[in-house]
């Protein structure tokens, strides 16, 4: 076996929380707040103005509608920010405008962000390309991990009991790997490490899950003790059913930012944006 790799634990010492202030934004508040008390970290609530979209004719915003707008906003970030359950956090609003692409990634390195959290509204199909995913370009465009909330996941009092940690072998797994032992080791969480290896016949399975399982012992560093699981379906339909299997309360994976500017948040097909749609527990991505 290769030498095991040490763990570095991570530090989230600022949590940047983009808000549009509907119901899949409030519903990933306790999410952000939990991570906040488990590493007495500082969080920032910010809410982006994005451009209109698109019109034929071209109207010329006044001045006055702007500082309405702009207002209205910043009123709603208060109203937002005044949650009981934010206790003593400690917080910080921000108010921004411009494409989340490029707003999100400068605020990180600004503010030292370590972890994004933020609800998304699991759209997908035809929803998606119509309207895009804007957690879906937060996530491909953040230097730092990203914890995303979906419709169907649970985070109220949330505190993972059991950690998912799918692995692309192909790739540079060693990221995520190494958030999810740390988060693992942090919350006394169980840890499963999983691999997809689709398109095997049943008479090579044994085989192939015994070279897996090598592969994946590899990549563990000095921490938590993991589980192995090799499952043989395509990745997203894996990790979603190894999930609701296990009872998994986080999913950590990683993600590849889109080699084309936009492009992400048009493509449905993903893995990471079919299992941060469809996933009934929070989903951490991690950049590799």
């Amino acid at each position: 076996m290769a030498a095991v790799p040490q763990v570095a634990r991570i530090r989230i010492k600022n949590i940047l929380f983009p808000t549009d202030f509907s119901p899949a934004s409030q519903a990933a508040l306790p999410l952000a707040l939990s991570l906040a008390h488990l590493y007495d970290a500082a969080i920032r609530v910010v809410h982006v103005l994005q451009p209109e979209p698109l019109r034929q004719v071209t109207v010329d915003r006044i001045p006055l509608q702007d500082d309405r707008v702009w207002e209205d906003a910043r009123s709603r970030l208060e109203w937002f920010t005044h949650d009981p359950s934010m206790g003593k956090i400690p917080y910080k609003s921000l108010l921004a405008s411009g494409d989340l692409g490029e707003v999100i990634p400068r605020l990180i390195q600004e503010h030292h962000v370590d972890m994004v959290v933020v609800g998304t509204h699991g759209r997908t199909g035809l929803s998606k390309l119509l309207i895009g995913s804007g957690a879906e370009k937060i996530y491909r465009s953040a230097d730092c991990p990203v914890l995303t909330v979906g419709p169907g996941a649970h985070a109220a009092d949330w505190k993972p009991r059991r950690i998912l940690c799918p692995v692309d072998l192909q790739g540079a797994p060693q990221a995520a790997v190494r958030y999810a032992s740390s988060l693992a080791q942090d919350s006394n969480s169980e840890f499963i490490l999983m691999a997809a290896v689709p398109m095997v016949p049943w008479q090579h399975r044994a085989e192939t899950e015994v070279e897996t399982c090598v592969r994946l012992d590899d990549l563990v560093p000095d921490g938590p003790v993991p589980q192995f699981l090799v499952r043989w379906e395509p990745p997203g339909e894996a990790i979603l059913r190894a999930a609701a299997h296990r009872e998994a309360e986080l999913i950590v994976m990683g993600v590849r930012k889109s080699r084309a500017a936009g492009l992400s948040s048009h493509l449905p097909w993903p893995v990471a944006s079919e299992v941060v749609s469809r996933a009934t527990c929070p989903v951490l991505t991690v950049r590799i």
